[in-house]
């Protein structure tokens, strides 16, 4: 099916002559064949966003539909990628056409000429249907890929043998009344549709992130929603950096959606040298990055996003647990303004598009944790944490609002706790998580129930702490009783020695949970051994003083292997120091 260009705005052409064209059919503009895909049909007149340049692009050029919607290619050789937002490889285009990507260029997703080591583990003459696990291919040291049937294919299993192949080449293939369907490692999915599966099941296990802050005062669960809003400079990228490095998951996707090209920069310089924690090998070996920044087509923006979400869903369906970072959905946000704008709709608030809240609830809606479409009855969750980047911070603009709505977590960014350089610089009185209830059951089984009962007293410490600065902030700290002296001395523990972390510091990046209630349990009990020693006559002075402070302040520096001994000396100290006080005292 061929036409021709019309008329060009922008990002935005219109097509005639389209006749038997359908929505979001992939179209190839202009002579250099530029990606685009239809967004409105109207007649034979077509509405084509394109996800390239259009500088040069003039009536009368021809327009080609594929026939195909936008699409992505799942198959061993995601892992270790880095694609721009409609699934290009980056690294294969860079060898071809040199640092600048040439308009119009076109490579495989997947490398076509790799032969992979295929082990079939499904038995010919079985009857095979979605989802079923035909073999493995073993994609990277750390992640082992699980060949599945496609959906929409069921039958008998005719032929499947193991060997090396490229993805271009049959495994097998699957007869049924219909005919007979050839099988490959790889196959196509239509990124706007989300991908089966046979039940969702509730978030009832936390994403355990070894950032203090996160887990244990605003959990997210697997296979939840989260997003970090903050103004410029507050640390958004950081804290997705953190969680994609640390996060208790087996893969992690992340989508450099109209971000700055320097933060993407860093995140490609950094993550191939990154260790995972527990195999130590490259990160990178369990990552699929999608570099979209914002000198790259506006367009391109919103097919970052449905590309990342639906690499995140096949990897979930073989039964990982996946980590979505998208940074940041602001820009996406934005480039759904500008298309609109184009196309002379009735502007929303702000100027976004009226189904700016539809688009975002259809996004966040694809996490969760879900029995796979399979026999087996496979587990896997697919977690998205999305920053949005309020202008000056005014978190009552559209695009927060809106995902506030559909995200269960919300992690508030500080301006003033950035300037105070505390990172992360999450506010504890604003954030808030509404997996809590749900993730009780499981805190409790794995850390006894006292982990909540901390986690609670810690919270209500520091809300005392904000009311109590009002009132220092008229009459001065020295006119306070010593008891509420002690409440502020505790917060600060809390605020200074316990939700301040250091990403670049090598321990203290990452907490275990185990340790994190080592440290709640140790500052809280000196907190109660505090109030007991004012009650006797003491002082938050000469509590102040105690030698043992400065061992409570470096707990985050203990190392995991030196958790038990460290703290069980902390705590016995702890108790003789303030028991000492209370004797000089009362003599």
């Amino acid at each position: 099916m061929a036409g021709v260009v019309g008329r060009v705005s922008g990002p935005v052409v219109i097509a005639e002559g389209l006749d038997e064209s359908r929505m979001y059919d992939v179209v190839r503009v202009g002579t250099l064949g530029l990606v685009g895909e239809i967004i409105r049909l109207v007649g034979g007149t077509a509405t084509v966003q394109v996800y390239e340049d259009t500088t040069g692009l003039r009536p009368g050029d021809p327009v080609e539909n594929t026939g195909a919607a936008l699409s992505v290619e799942l198959g061993p050789g995601l892992l270790t990628s880095i694609y721009d937002g409609v699934q290009r490889p980056l690294d294969a285009i860079q060898k071809n056409v040199g640092d600048f990507i040439t308009r119009g260029t076109v490579a495989p997703p997947l490398d076509e000429t790799k032969r992979w080591e295929f082990t079939a583990t499904a038995k010919t003459g079985a009857e095979v249907g979605p989802g079923t696990i035909l073999g493995t291919v073993q994609e990277t040291s750390l992640i082992l890929h699980k060949i599945l049937v496609p959906p929409g294919i069921r039958g008998t299993l005719r032929q499947l043998a193991s060997g090396t192949y490229t993805i271009r080449e049959p495994i097998g293939s699957a007869t049924s009344g219909t005919g007979s369907t050839p099988l490959f490692l790889a196959h196509r999915w239509v990124v706007r549709i989300p991908r089966p599966v046979a039940q969702k099941l509730p978030p009832d296990i936390p994403l355990v992130t070894g950032q203090r802050v996160i887990d244990s005062f605003f959990p997210v669960a697997k296979g939840g929603t989260a997003c970090i809003p903050g103004p410029f400079g507050s640390g958004k990228t950081v804290c997705q950096q953190q969680l994609a490095k640390w996060a208790d998951s087996d893969i992690v996707v992340y989508v450099g959606c109209g971000e700055r090209g320097n933060e993407m920069t860093e995140v490609l310089a950094t993550f191939p040298n990154l260790v995972d924690p527990k195999s130590k090998k490259p990160l990178m070996e369990r990552t699929v990055l999608i570099a979209n920044t914002s000198n790259m087509p506006v367009a391109a923006r919103e097919a970052s996003v449905y590309t990342g979400i639906t690499i995140a869903e096949y990897y979930r369906d073989m039964g990982y647990d996946v980590a979505l970072m998208a940074d940041s959905t602001s820009r996406w946000a934005e480039a759904m303004r500008e298309i609109s704008g184009r196309l002379e709709e009735m502007p929303g608030e702000e100027g976004y598009p009226a189904y700016l809240g539809r688009r975002v609830a259809e996004f966040y809606e694809r996490a969760g944790r879900v029995v796979a479409l399979s026999p087996d009855g496979r587990r896997g969750s697919v977690t998205v944490v999305g920053a949005v980047s309020p202008p000056g911070g005014d978190t009552s603009e559209p695009v927060s609002q809106n995902t506030l709505r559909v995200a269960r977590v919300f992690w508030a960014l500080d301006a003033a706790l950035a300037s105070r350089r505390h990172f992360p610089s999450i506010n504890w009185l604003q954030s808030y998580s509404l997996y809590v209830p749900d993730l009780a059951a499981w805190y409790r089984k794995e850390l006894s129930g006292e982990f909540i009962t901390l986690r609670q007293r810690a919270l209500e410490i520091l809300q005392k702490e904000a009311e109590l600065q009002e009132i220092v902030q008229l009459v001065g700290v020295d006119a306070l009783p010593e008891r509420e002296k002690a409440t502020l001395d505790v917060a600060r523990m809390l605020r200074e020695d316990y939700l301040q972390q250091s990403a670049y510091d090598a321990v203290d990046t990452y907490s275990s949970i185990q340790k994190q209630l080592r440290m709640l349990r140790a500052i809280l009990a000196f907190g109660d051994r505090e109030q007991e020693a004012i009650e006797k006559g003491a002082t938050v002075q000469q509590l102040q003083r105690l030698p043992v402070r400065t061992k409570l302040s470096r707990m985050k520096w203990v190392p995991e292997a030196e958790l038990g001994a460290q703290f069980d000396q902390i705590e016995l100290e702890v108790s003789g120091a303030v028991a000492a006080v209370i004797s000089a005292g009362a003599a």
